[in-house]
């Protein structure tokens, strides 16, 4: 125990931070908006000036924002007062180091922190991908380190993680957790890994996004569009490397690498190219996007940018759509066609099954007039619009047809079959596969470069993305032709060839399954590894949440094939994830997954 510290937790009246860029100057600001007293030290006057102009400027947008008064604003900036000699920390109870991401200067500093606090002042790094432990040792008292690893921006991020070494001392850490939870934020508590939670699961995503840009298996407009619509997510991953700076990233990546050796977060190549030619995102004003100026947002066209006079044109006149399927996916798309004023033709293996489709398609239009979305005469001309039948043949007038049915090869194949002796010649054959090579089925008729992808997802009407996905077959004026058809009927189509997962669950699924491995190492809790992702880095659903509703069979199968198809050793399906389908627990569907809905 420390000396002096009791196990009753303290309050902590003065807090030092030392670095006031972006990140120290947000959690001074955090402190003092919290009523507590803040010393923040840096190297020098000037810089101590930038400092000072940081926090002048954060909380001046927050009383624009109406967020802070003037009066509170004066009575915050108040609270803090500044220096450039570390004995100004004297009398702090708790100290935040925010300064470069460097092991020796860190270790330099609480070397130094030493020699001028009390043996009772709680030492905390804000490091983000650093080993607290080693940098606890430059200190005599290693038990009263710990790790407190804010998000940017500070004020603003409600998620902190709370790292404990082997030899943090408990009294620290409860006292620490304390703190964090009374000045608003959301804390969780994890050991001493390269990455901690939230940047082991997150950069791990961000890297596997650059590769597959490195690659040009996509465009960098494409790979962000397909995450931000795909998933919900805020930012695309290479916009979002952007704002967190490249070097940054490399820095995260190659430490995380060093310590785990998992070859996923050794740093893609282009990023260190990128690094050495000052290519460093948002702050040096280029990165994977050009920016206005340096420090900027405003993304300006640069040689890479997509012409508006590139935007794809019909090369096949569209006027019947086919759609083959019944269930919640094809009933989906045939109401988007329909809305967007196709006629559809639909096939069901049953007419009930056919019934059942335009009955779904009916409480749908209901649901979007009830909330003022569509016209009521609206309704009658897109019922008009479709027509239903039981036989396959019947699809021999139309331009283009999507199947949606099973997700089984055979199936497909043999529908493919069907299809090219049924359709007219020039009629596009569309499958909604999100996993099953493309190829194959293309393979299966005589007109291989009449076969694409069209993968929509869940639930249709609703979701704006179409992952367009050509085989080595598919002809240029048909992918063009169904890029042109995705727009019309108000989708925002990303292209991408033939390969297993495509986009989104190339760059979603490995993510899911590396939260797995994390929850199945005892590293962290599902909820704290949820609340991490949710949080930290703003995503929609925690992994969990998300396994659970997709169906942690459904996972493993799209694992299985991301594995298959590129033997990365860290694509391997989770034994915890094999394990759980085995035993029937399936997510939300069976009430029981990597929770237990059984009671909700």
């Amino acid at each position: 125990m420390i000396p002096g510290m009791t196990s009753e937790q303290r309050e902590f009246g003065t807090i030092g931070v030392i670095g006031l860029g972006t990140m120290g100057a947000g959690i001074a600001e955090v402190f003092a908006r919290n009523g507590v007293t803040v010393i923040g030290v840096e190297l020098n006057d000037e810089a101590v000036e930038r400092g000072r102009q940081h926090l002048e400027h954060s909380t001046g947008r927050a009383v624009a924002r109406g967020k802070l008064t003037e009066d509170e604003q004066k009575a915050l900036l108040d609270r803090i007062s500044f220096a450039t000699d570390l004995k100004a920390l004297a009398d702090a109870e708790l100290v935040v180091e925010a300064v470069v991401e460097s092991l020796e200067t860190k270790k330099e500093l609480f070397a130094q922190l030493d020699e001028i606090v009390s043996p009772e002042t709680v030492l905390a790094t804000n490091t983000s991908s650093l080993s607290v432990t080693e940098i606890s040792t430059a200190n005599s008292r290693p038990g009263r380190v710990v790790g407190v690893h804010f998000f940017n921006p500070a004020p603003v991020q409600k998620f902190v993680e709370i790292i404990r070494t082997v030899v943090t001392e408990p009294e620290v850490l409860d006292t620490t957790k304390a703190l964090v939870e009374k000045i608003g934020k959301s804390p969780v508590v994890c050991g001493d890994k390269a990455g901690f939670i939230a940047n082991t699961l997150l950069f791990g995503y961000l890297n596997h996004a650059v590769a597959m840009y490195e690659g040009k298996y996509a465009s960098r407009e494409d790979i962000d569009a397909a995450m931000r619509f795909g998933c919900g997510y805020p930012m695309g991953p290479l916009a979002l490397l952007d704002l967190i700076g490249l070097d940054t990233a490399y820095e995260i990546l190659d430490t995380m690498y060093k310590q785990g050796r998992d070859r996923l977060h050794a740093p893609a190549p282009i990023l260190k190219q990128m690094v050495t030619a000052g290519l460093l995102g948002r702050k040096t004003g280029a990165g994977f996007y050009t920016y206005e100026g340096p420090d900027t947002s405003a993304v300006v066209d640069d040689a890479h940018t997509p012409s508006a006079d590139d935007a794809p044109q019909f090369k096949h006149d569209i006027k019947q759509v086919g759609v083959v399927g019944t269930g919640t996916m094809a009933s989906g798309i045939v109401e988007v066609f329909a809305k967007a004023g196709y006629d559809v033709l639909y096939v069901g293996r049953s007419q009930d099954k056919v019934d059942g489709v335009k009955a779904t398609i009916e409480r749908s239009l209901d649901k979007a007039i009830q909330r003022g979305k569509l016209e009521e005469s609206a309704k009658a001309e897109v019922l008009g619009r479709l027509t239903g039948t039981t036989k396959l043949d019947d699809l021999k007038s139309v331009d283009i047809v999507v199947e949606a049915i099973a997700e089984d090869l055979g199936i497909k194949t043999t529908l493919f079959e069907n299809l090219d002796e049924i359709c007219k010649p020039g009629a596009i054959l569309a499958t909604t596969t999100s996993s099953l090579p493309i190829i194959s089925c293309a393979k299966a008729t005589s007109r291989p470069q009449d076969v694409i992808g069209m993968h929509f997802f869940n639930p249709a009407p609703v979701m704006k993305l179409v992952e367009v996905v050509t085989t080595v077959s598919t002809s240029d004026d048909v992918a063009e032709t169904v890029r042109a058809l995705c727009a019309k009927v108000g989708k925002h189509a990303v292209s991408c060839s033939d390969r297993a997962g495509f986009i989104v669950n190339a760059l979603l699924f490995p993510y899911l399954n590396d939260a797995v491995k994390m929850l199945e190492a005892h590293y962290a809790t599902a909820d704290d590894i949820d609340t991490a992702m949710k949080l930290g880095c703003a995503l929609p659903m925690g992994p969990f949440e998300l396994l659970d509703v997709v169906g942690n069979d459904v996972s493993l199968a799209i694992q299985k094939e991301l594995y298959l198809e590129f033997r990365e050793p860290g694509f391997a399906p989770a034994p915890l994830l094999e394990h759980l389908v085995t035993a029937g627990y399936l997510g939300r569907k069976t009430k029981r997954g990597f929770r237990d809905y059984s009671h909700r």
